[in-house]
């Protein structure tokens, strides 16, 4: 029977509508994603003799066709798998299955620094005599994986590998065995997660195999722990000896970052394996946001190889200048911030008017043909509303053919920006901050001549070829600079505080060296990482937090070597309370977003200092128990303290008194709120010195007139390994939320300083 009237022919389409919604609901429920599922390993049933049939058989209840794609059994107790929302909510409900946690993307956070960290000498003394010598440390590299033919990675003078070393060389169809040696010795690659989401990897884009066909990891790692390489430079830019901080340390590189991303399931499957491989040092430049620890898998994994003695280093993220942008916030995860060295790529933009402003620039091709060449605003030659951007394809050709074009930095890859320009027929590019990056200036080896300038030289240039009938302008390159000062100045780029998961743990814990920093490059694609660019090069400059982590990793690594009965704990708080966060003038270090000095939420404990790190005099240890304290305090449930820390049946203890200000973290957060008052920090320093009388001293200075108490203020220490406790009350009146006061708290026996951060916030 047809459908004549108007109502039934209504009535057919909202019931073909709500059958397309019904069918759309039904292919969203069977969509898959992947899972990490934590598993309580002790509740295994007597009838299985091995955990991996115990997964199994736990998948299978819940699907049929799921397959586990990576089981863990180091750094986590479960597996990971592809599963519906539904099945995986009801796999979450079977026997010794405690939690199952959704799969994170994460991201990677992207010479002279020996020299500009005093690392090789002081006052004629090399202080770290193991640096330059073959060492069993190994620095685990968790990135895109490695360059295997980069001298950085030379085995002269290294002895057998360490007989404890459990890692391999996995091979692919670019990568032997033989590409490991006595330095690099071992390198895997962990691609499933990322398969399991992505497809198959295009081969014909990157490598599956450890083999590094970005760059990202091959930088990380031999600023970590590279060979010391005479001559080296990009391009003629940067000449000199080219060493990581341990080049003594052995290298062990994990790829699990690919074209799509880093996935959580490689990232554990990689974690996992490190550490059973004898990594004593993690070293991480990625990151994912932030999320609650139980939910956060490098917090997991990194628990895990803290309490194997395996410290990790994390990059704090690049998402600065603003507020609480950092990410790796757990307390058991060295979080690292990025500063400047005293070196300097300078170009100089000069103008029809005569004016003259400075850049920075990596150029280093033929020069402009002519001495001045017209010069126009991008936005002004463009087809889009965005063509001030210079993105693919938005600049009209016949407008800026043989000029030179002024581009905004932001959205597109700056090193982009210059191959539009090229690729309209543009001579140069002058590429202008805007308000997000303020004065911060980053070199790149551009494609065509091209400068980079602040936002207020960038808004000067722009009036002047805006008002000009016949704006001119030429651009020349002043090489390597050295002796830049102030430096370090702390990156805009660089994430800040305060600390949104615990407000009262601060982070970032440190900064090092991370802008325009020279390390081992890849053979597979040029300095831009564009694929336009056809330039190959053994070594490349580049910036981000990326770059300051592996300074520390590898400062770590000296660390472990000089004091290896030290903890990871130990080992941060020597980095931690030797930083400086004042310039020799006694000026605190510079904030290059805001031109003033920056505060602890910026630096954390200040710069890193390595010949001061070797001797702290004290520090401040933390061992597993005080972490479980510290999730008790967070009022943690037995299942998110399973998740985290591996114990199933760990509960807290209904008669003792938990706070986050009773961890010993080698700095002080204090958070004033709901009308509070006063606030107390308890904390407890090891002597890893000789005997020694330590006084305190307090110094605050900001928005509230906090008084700070310290009991006792006099700590004698009669020999190695003895501990001493403190209190610390901080009193303060009510003030307005959004507050802040800065200070530090500095323990003296006249020769060894043991400094720490205060951050006071009111909420």
């Amino acid at each position: 029977m047809g459908l004549g009237s108007e109502s039934q022919q209504r009535m057919a389409l909202v019931l073909s509508l709500l059958c397309l919604s019904l069918t759309c609901l039904a292919r969203a429920a069977e969509q898959r994603s992947t899972y990490i599922v934590h598993m309580a390993k002790s509740e295994m049933p007597a009838e299985f003799s091995d955990h991996g049939d115990w997964y199994g058989v736990s998948l299978q209840s819940v699907s049929e066709s799921a397959e586990i794609i990576y089981s863990y059994d180091t750094v986590l107790h479960g597996f990971s798998a592809r599963l519906t929302q539904a099945e995986a909510e009801a796999l979450e409900t079977q026997p010794g299955v405690m939690f199952v946690n959704p799969e994170i993307r994460y991201d990677l956070h992207t010479t002279r620094t020996p020299e500009f960290l005093h690392l090789d000498e002081t006052n004629g003394n090399n202080v770290y005599p193991q640096a330059n010598t073959a060492s069993d440390v190994v620095v685990g590299v968790l990135d895109t994986g490695v360059w295997p033919e980069s001298k950085s990675y030379d085995d002269t003078g290294f002895g057998p590998v360490p007989a404890n070393w459990k890692g391999t060389c996995e091979t692919g169809p670019d990568f032997n065995s033989s590409a490991c040696n006595r330095k690099l010795i071992g390198a895997r690659f962990f691609s499933k997660g990322y398969e399991a989401n992505k497809g198959p990897i295009d081969q014909t884009k990157e490598s599956r195999s450890p083999r590094d066909n970005d760059g990202h990891g091959t930088h990380t790692s031999s600023t970590a722990a590279g060979s010391a390489v005479a001559g080296a430079s990009l391009l003629g830019f940067a000449t000199g000896t080219a060493r990581g901080m341990a080049v003594g340390a052995r290298v062990a590189a994990y790829k699990v970052c690919w074209v799509g991303g880093c996935f959580s399931s490689d990232i554990l499957a990689a974690m996992d394996a490190a550490v059973s491989d004898g990594c004593g040092i993690l070293s991480m430049s990625l990151g994912g946001g932030t999320a609650d620890y139980f939910r956060d898998s490098v917090a997991i994994g990194a628990f895990s190889a803290m309490e194997k003695g395996v410290l990790v280093s994390c990059s704090a993220g690049n998402s600065g200048p603003g507020a609480s942008t950092l990410s790796n916030l757990a307390p058991w995860i060295t979080t690292i911030g990025a500063g400047t060295i005293d070196r300097d790529f300078p170009a100089y933009v000069t103008l029809g008017n005569g004016q003259k402003y400075s850049g920075v620039s990596l150029y280093s091709g033929k020069p402009l043909a002519n001495s001045t060449l017209p010069i126009v605003y991008a936005g002004k030659v463009s087809n889009a509303t965005v063509g001030n951007l210079c993105m693919p394809g938005t600049l009209v050709p016949e407008k800026v053919q043989g000029k030179i074009v002024m581009c905004d930095r932001g959205t597109n890859p700056r090193v982009q920006k210059g191959l539009v320009v090229q690729d309209a027929g543009g001579a140069g590019m002058v590429l202008a901050n805007t308000a997000a990056n303020g004065e911060e200036l980053v070199a790149d080896a551009h494609l065509l001549p091209a400068a980079a300038v602040g936002q207020k030289s960038g808004d000067s240039i722009k009036s002047y070829l805006l008002s000009d009938p016949n704006p001119m302008a030429t651009i020349v390159f002043g090489g390597t600079q050295i002796g830049i000062t102030p430096s370090p100045v702390v990156a805009a780029f660089s994430s800040r505080g305060p600390n949104i998961i615990t407000p009262q743990i601060l982070k970032p814990d440190l900064i090092a060296p991370g802008v325009n920093i020279l390390a081992g490059w890849t053979g597979s694609v040029g300095p831009t990482g564009l694929a336009a660019d056809p330039r190959r090069v053994e070594f490349n400059i580049i910036s981000g937090t990326s770059m300051s982590c592996p300074h520390v990793s590898g400062l770590a690594a000296l660390l472990k070597e000089a004091h290896p009965d030290w903890s990871p704990a130990a080992i941060r708080s020597a980095l931690m309370t030797t930083a400086y966060s004042t310039y020799a003038s006694d000026d605190g270090i510079l904030d290059v977003a805001t031109g003033k000095a920056a505060t602890p939420f910026d630096v954390g404990a200040g710069h890193v200092d390595p010949p001061r790190a070797i001797d702290p005099g004290l520090v401040y240890d933390i061992t597993v128990d005080d972490y479980l304290d510290f999730l008790c305090a967070l009022n943690y449930t037995q299942f998110m303290i399973a998740t985290v820390a591996k114990r199933a049946n760990y509960t807290c203890d209904a008669k003792k008194s938990y706070a986050v200000s009773y961890l010993n973290y080698p700095s002080f957060s204090v958070v004033f709120g709901n009308g509070t008052t006063m606030v107390k920090h308890t904390r407890t320093l090891t002597n890893v010195g000789g005997a020694g009388t330590y006084k305190v001293n307090t110094l605050t200075s900001g928005a509230g007139d906090v008084k700070v108490a310290v009991n006792p203020s006099e700590l004698n220490f009669k020999k190695s390994g003895e501990q001493q406790s403190y209190t610390v009350t901080f009193t303060s009146s009510t003030m307005p939320s959004g507050s802040t006061e800065f200070g530090r708290l500095v323990w003296s026996d006249g020769k060894h300083v043991v400094a720490s951060p205060i951050a006071i916030t009111w909420s």
